[in-house]
């Protein structure tokens, strides 16, 4: 398939356009000249804009009308939802999907955590589920997994522990903590997205993808410490203290999904090429250069 050229495939739906990676999708979108039909089971005043936004129901696509053709679409909300809005995706003649899975489908598989293997399990699942879908209507499918997500204070990892850091002065580690992460900024999952949905030699496959910069999961945490301008305050505690320590936090609201594998995990290499998807469609992440503004306020 060629670039995307005529003028009936500019057009691009996305779903999970109000996620933090829809944040810098979005602009991209509209700078590069696409029309957008940005689909949200909200239904809340928006900036127009280029962007068209069409309510869906919840549990069921119940889309306003089929009058546009919508050939290509990013999906950047969780992959096992993705399967409720297929018969959408047809009806609005779907010819690419790229969608948004992770390497916690790798990660978590042997989680001690029940849930998080549960998670794994779901990711496997529907990233298998689009594929025989998308296979058997001819329909191209990519699949993207990106690594530790952080920016725009708006993620789950690196965001929790600035968070925690603000709140305590210091931050739990199992032991060395020597695990190596690659964490990946937002803005670049999102310009994979659209690499992926233009590229003429990306279809039909998955790709991982990661930061530019592989460092320690402790050399990841003194970075936040440095860009919240306070000195590292690390301890190292046994896992049965943090297990007892996750049980406490737990009722904070940004702590509710921590877990004891997540300090298991601290002392695990969690690092993918991603060589391939620079290879097909010109991935080129930045390093692990945080900010600010990467932070929650």
């Amino acid at each position: 398939m060629s670039e995307i050229e005529d003028h009936r495939s500019q057009v691009v739906g996305l779903l999970g356009a109000t996620s933090f990676v829809g944040t810098y999708l979005l602009p991209e979108l509209e700078q590069a000249n696409r029309s957008i039909v940005a689909f949200s089971r909200r239904n809340s005043v928006r900036p127009a804009g280029s962007v068209k936004w069409q309510t869906i129901g919840d549990g069921v696509a119940q889309p306003d009308n089929f009058e546009v053709w919508i050939p290509f679409w990013i999906c950047l909300a969780p992959i096992a939802v993705l399967p409720e809005y297929f018969p959408m995706l047809e009806a609005y003649g779907a010819r690419r999907v790229v969608a948004l899975s992770s390497t916690s489908c790798f990660t978590k598989e042997n989680s001690s955590d029940p849930k998080e293997r549960d998670l794994a399990k779901s990711l496997v699942e529907s990233e298998a589920r689009l594929q025989a879908w998308a296979e058997t209507r001819g329909i191209e499918w990519v699949v993207l997994r990106p690594t530790l997500i952080y920016g725009f204070g708006l993620d789950k990892n690196i965001s929790e522990i600035a968070r925690f850091i603000r709140r305590f002065g210091f931050f739990p580690l199992l032991g060395d903590a020597s695990g190596l992460r690659q964490p990946i900024h937002a803005q670049d999952v999102a310009g994979a997205c659209f690499a992926a949905l233009r590229s003429s030699s990306v279809a039909n496959r998955g790709y991982n993808i990661s930061g530019a910069e592989v460092l320690t999961y402790r050399d990841m945490v003194k970075r936040i410490f440095a860009v919240l301008g306070r000195s590292p305050r690390l301890i190292s505690i046994p896992l049965w203290m943090f297990n007892l320590g996750v049980k406490l936090v737990r009722v904070l609201p940004h702590y509710r999904k921590w877990s004891g594998a997540m300090a298991e995990r601290m002392n695990a290499n969690m690092v993918f090429d991603h060589d391939d998807a620079k290879q097909n469609f010109g991935f080129a992440p930045r390093r692990f250069e945080l900010t600010a503004i990467d932070l929650p306020k």
